[in-house]
């Protein structure tokens, strides 16, 4: 059964037909269709526009196959299968449409949704991906149903920060549907599982992580605290809940964050972002040297995490320990590129490494980021605050700063 943030997909993609309609092959080619192409092309679109669909299907496949070059025929065939919920020929159109167009994210998005409705899941993310970078267009409503199935694939790929991404930013836009709600709680919970997956032991888990994750996104910060509460004490022994919990403490209120990373560990002692999350809180202290058991162990467990990287470079940065620091920020910078609290580490780096002209890269590159990131988000909330540069690190003591 589709749930109803994919029902509403089938509704909204009909209304961006139109205002996404690639040009005409021809037009583009500037050469005039043979006169019997022509007559066919009409006969498809009248048939199209009357409702006749077995017709304008029968003309459209017979004018592509008279000039297969014609992007708009198989693009009109792709609509009209996904309609009629022709999955297979959907994607197959729509395929035609990306080879011959490979920077249509518009016709990127419906072959990625066709491929999620034949659950070719990770051909369904790929297009989806894809369709992300090309762009598909200024509908709010087209943007938000590609964005809510890219995010649900990628947290069922285990690309857990990315779809939080994706989640936090519709969220933001004013989507917030119990499809919506259900994907943030996945997301934050850490599941590897599509909405319709969770099993039904878990769904009132997930439903009230969405609504304290939602509440939270919304600075709702009465209704946040309690549904954050009844998740602790409806569910303290599941896995991700203390963490989850522990996040949404940080900025406020620290030392009880560190106290819910501590017990995320107990429960779950592999916990790698409950380990990040602790030395970054340390290091905010300036206590560099409690900070590092927690860098080094989250690197250990997870050396292609971006984040532990980020961290233990950081350490190691602080200690004087500028090679192993260049080393796993410039690992954190492969893995994240478009991170930009990466980038500012790994200029202050280089900046003590004596590579200036490193330096004044990556210093270009954070600044380029952060700015993104907050027209993205709204406001000026990348590392260091709105404007500030990398700059040579003063000593820290282990107080509190």
């Amino acid at each position: 059964m589709m749930s109803p943030m994919q029902t509403d997909a089938r509704a909204l993609v009909l209304t961006c037909l139109l205002v996404t309609m690639p040009a005409t092959t021809a037009a583009v080619l500037g050469q005039a269709p043979p006169v019997a192409f022509d007559a066919l092309r009409h006969q498809a679109e009248e048939a199209r526009a009357a409702g006749r669909v077995d017709e304008a299907v029968a003309l459209y496949k017979r004018a592509v196959a008279l000039q297969p070059s014609w992007t708009e025929g198989y693009w009109y065939l792709g609509t009209i299968y996904y309609d009629t919920d022709r999955h297979d020929e959907c994607r197959d159109a729509f395929a035609r449409v990306t080879g011959q167009q490979p920077d249509n994210g518009a016709a990127w998005a419906f072959r990625g949704l066709c491929e999620f409705r034949l659950r070719q899941y990770a051909t369904a993310l790929d297009s989806l991906n894809r369709a992300r970078q090309a762009g598909v267009g200024d509908d709010a409503a087209f943007v938000a149903v590609v964005g809510y199935h890219r995010a649900i694939l990628l947290a069922r790929f285990g690309q857990f920060e990315r779809a939080l991404e994706v989640d936090v930013n519709l969220v933001r836009g004013g989507n917030t549907t119990p499809a919506m709600l259900d994907a943030l709680g996945i997301a934050w919970l850490r599941l590897s599982l599509l909405p319709d997956e969770v099993p039904p032991e878990k769904r009132d888990l997930v439903q009230l992580a969405g609504r304290a994750a939602a509440f939270r996104i919304g600075m709702m910060k009465d209704a946040a605290q309690q549904a954050f509460e009844q998740l602790v004490s409806r569910y303290p022994d599941i896995p991700n809940v203390h963490y989850m919990y522990g996040t949404y403490l940080a900025f406020d209120h620290p030392d009880e964050a560190i106290e819910q990373f501590q017990i995320e560990l107990t429960r779950s002692p592999g916990h790698v972002l409950a380990r990040v999350q602790i030395a970054q809180e340390l290091i905010k202290r300036g206590n560099f040297g409690a900070a590092r058991p927690y860098a080094t162990e989250a690197a250990r467990l997870d050396p292609g995490n971006f984040m532990c990287r980020r961290v233990l470079g950081q350490v190691k940065l602080q200690a004087g320990e500028v090679a192993g620091a260049i080393a796993d920020l410039e690992a954190a910078a492969t893995l994240e590129p478009s991170s930009p609290s990466v980038r500012f580490h790994l200029a202050r780096a280089y900046r003590r490494a004596g590579r200036t002209a490193d330096a004044e890269r990556e210093r270009t590159e954070f600044l380029r980021l952060e700015k993104l990131q907050q027209v993205q988000r709204g406001g000026a909330n990348a590392v260091g605050g709105q404007g500030e540069e990398p700059q040579e690190e003063k000593p820290l003591d282990d107080k509190p700063h």
